[in-house]
């Protein structure tokens, strides 16, 4: 989970947005969670404080940095532990699996924009190895809950300007189009069929994309009630609404947020504001949040089936989050429809004492 300075305009309307709070920071009882992403805070510990002393009751740690020693130390300060799993983002998987690189449109693979490798969602082999590393995670920890991460297509988008490209058009992702939809394809070679799919086709085509994704979850679901059924299944997932991007996220990144929610408890969108180009625009948190609050139908009720955690920048990726905005970065993300919200990211902080600071100020004061 992952670059132009603000200027002098911008640092000045950061200044007036903490300034202007519309909602200063105080107790909110509504918010169940406060957690950090991305390691052990061993800086606060190293401190003299307490996790739950500084206001942090939650750390999600990448499913293959999870050790004994980590979660006897994270359980012994009496927080939630929770794993980030990566679903279609195992690049190193095509080592072994080198027919699972996505084909684009003229038939060959389709380069990894900016660098970022996704993988063919159809490829069985790869499913059936990530399904299995799922469960042995489950199997050898006690955990809180898992979060599923990079669960879209071949698509770089954790950034200002979005590379989208259209995948996967692989023989196996149009055999089974062809057999799970019904839909007749003309006679001829890769290019002329995405045409096809793109074009009089393109409405059935990301419907059927969107369902290949989402049965995944369904999988996921299944082998968590299976095997540790008390832990949460979340999702991080792209914070764009239905207009965003003309639609981009489900025509392009295949993410179907409301059939997903059949299986999904917890849902941790990712308004990396600094990344995506409102570093001059923190509102923009709470919008994208009350935005997917309203659909999936969630209130921040007490006693809601689905719950909604965001994750926050506070750490420097893209443009510089100023220090003097990480409370106002906080504030819009633990508004409701939220119930939760925690900080991306700590190896960003570890270096950064007076964040961190804030970060617990915040917290603290939430409580």
């Amino acid at each position: 989970m992952k670059r132009v300075g603000p200027g002098t305009l911008g640092l000045a309307m950061v200044a007036a947005g903490v300034a202007l709070a519309a909602e200063p920071p105080g107790p909110r009882p509504h918010v169940a969670i406060r957690g950090i992403y991305g390691g052990v805070p061993q800086e606060i510990l190293d401190s003299g404080r307490g996790l739950q002393e500084f206001g942090v009751n939650a750390v999600w740690l990448g499913s293959g940095s999870i050790t004994p020693e980590r979660m006897a130390v994270l359980r012994g300060e009496g927080v939630r532990v929770f794993a980030e799993f990566n679903t279609l983002h195992v690049a190193g998987d095509l080592k072994d699996y080198p027919d699972a690189a996505p084909i684009g449109p003229d038939g060959r693979v389709s380069p990894p924009p900016d660098g970022w490798q996704g993988i063919c969602p159809t490829h069985e082999a790869y499913r059936a190895r990530r399904m299995n590393a799922f469960r042995r995670l489950l199997q050898e920890f006690a955990l809180d809950g898992v979060w599923l991460d990079y669960h879209h297509s071949h698509a770089s988008w954790e950034q200002a300007v979005p590379n989208l490209p259209d995948t996967c058009f692989c023989d196996r992702c149009l055999r089974r189009f062809r057999e799970d939809t019904g839909t007749k394809l003309p006679e001829g070679s890769t290019a002329e069929m995405a045409t096809a799919l793109l074009s009089v086709h393109r409405d059935a085509w990301v419907r059927w994309r969107c369902d290949v994704f989402t049965d995944w979850v369904r999988e996921f679901r299944s082998i968590l009630d299976a095997t540790r059924p008390a832990a949460l299944l979340g999702t991080f997932h792209n914070p764009w609404s239905d207009d965003d991007h003309e639609g981009a996220r489900i025509d392009k990144l295949a993410i179907d947020l409301e059939a997903q929610a059949a299986y999904v408890d917890v849902f941790s969108p990712m308004p990396y504001h600094g990344r995506f180009g409102h570093v001059d625009d923190p509102e923009w948190i709470s919008r994208q949040v009350s935005w997917l609050g309203r659909r999936l139908g969630v209130e921040g009720a007490p006693g809601e089936r689905h719950r909604i955690w965001p994750i926050v920048q506070v750490s420097d990726w893209g443009d510089p989050v100023p220090l003097e905005q990480v409370p106002v970065v906080l504030d819009h993300g633990s508004r409701r429809p939220a119930t939760g919200v925690m900080v991306f990211a700590w190896g960003g902080l570890r270096k950064k004492p007076e964040k961190i600071e804030a970060v617990g100020r915040l917290y603290r004061a939430i409580r």
